[in-house]
């Protein structure tokens, strides 16, 4: 069985959906979701801002759903721009 991912750009209030400030996604396995948000060092780590945002608990990030294609794309872009910062 294959699990089903979905992604979401994390928008701080005043920013743009095309310049997010991070990458949550959701895997939905068998045993039941995995939620998680992109770090610095490329990893994936269970986090909660999915399910916060999904109750509409105040985090000051706003999640926007994007493909998988654009997901990849955004993880270039961080991988490149965290590079540059050291």
């Amino acid at each position: 069985m294959v699990n089903e991912v979905k992604y979401f750009a994390m928008v701080r209030s005043g920013d743009s959906a095309d310049h997010p400030s991070g990458l949550a996604r959701r895997t939905l396995t068998p045993e039941g979701r995995l939620d998680e948000t992109l770090r610095r060092d490329l990893t994936w780590m269970r986090d909660s801002a999915i399910y916060e945002w999904e109750r509409g608990e105040e985090m000051g990030t706003d999640l926007v759903a994007i493909s998988e294609a654009d997901a990849e794309a955004l993880i270039e872009r961080f991988r490149e721009k965290w590079a540059a910062e050291g």
